[in-house]
């Protein structure tokens, strides 16, 4: 039987645990799931593409059916390349599926043999979103609700180092 090679794109700016609970939903569906961190994902990042892609693997090491690489470019044409025919896209609330509706259409127009599969994250995650995580963090907030330990440690290296450069 072919393999079921699934692709998970994103910023992952930073990776939170909706994103965890995507993944992990994402092993019954599929023999393999390559995450896909976006190089320009036309955000202004905090982390570096090679931060993100290393924090990534960190979190996932354990999940033998995931790789973690960089991309960019057309995600249509990534997807090719891997010879996979579905993309994985995580939904929070409903106004993420408008805009995830628009990019899958998009796509299916781009290559019609290419699938968006939408998984929603856990009820408890739905309010969480990388940009919310960023603000909090750079506030001063509590994060184990919305990120992992090695996650929140990296987040909190990163505002330290952005408020010594400030004080200077």
């Amino acid at each position: 039987m072919p393999k079921h090679i699934a692709i998970y794109p994103g910023a992952f700016d930073p990776i939170t645990k909706g994103h965890i609970d995507v993944i992990t939903r994402s092993f019954k569906l599929f023999d393999e799931l390559i995450i896909a961190v976006a190089t320009d994902s036309g955000k202004d990042p905090l982390f570096s593409v090679e931060d993100r892609v290393r924090i990534i693997k960190n979190e996932t090491k354990k999940y033998k059916k995931v790789k973690v690489e960089s991309f960019d470019g057309l995600l249509t044409k990534y997807v090719k390349k891997k010879k996979a025919a579905v993309v994985v896209r995580g939904l929070r609330v409903i106004s993420d599926f408008e805009h995830e509706f628009q990019m899958a259409l998009t796509n299916r127009k781009l290559d019609p043999e290419i699938e968006t599969v939408f998984m929603m994250t856990a009820e408890s995650y739905a309010p969480v979103s990388s940009r919310l995580v960023k603000e909090i963090a750079r506030l001063g907030g509590e994060l184990r609700d919305f990120v992992t330990p090695g996650v929140k440690k990296e987040l909190l290296r990163v505002f330290k180092i952005k408020a010594k450069a400030r004080s200077k």
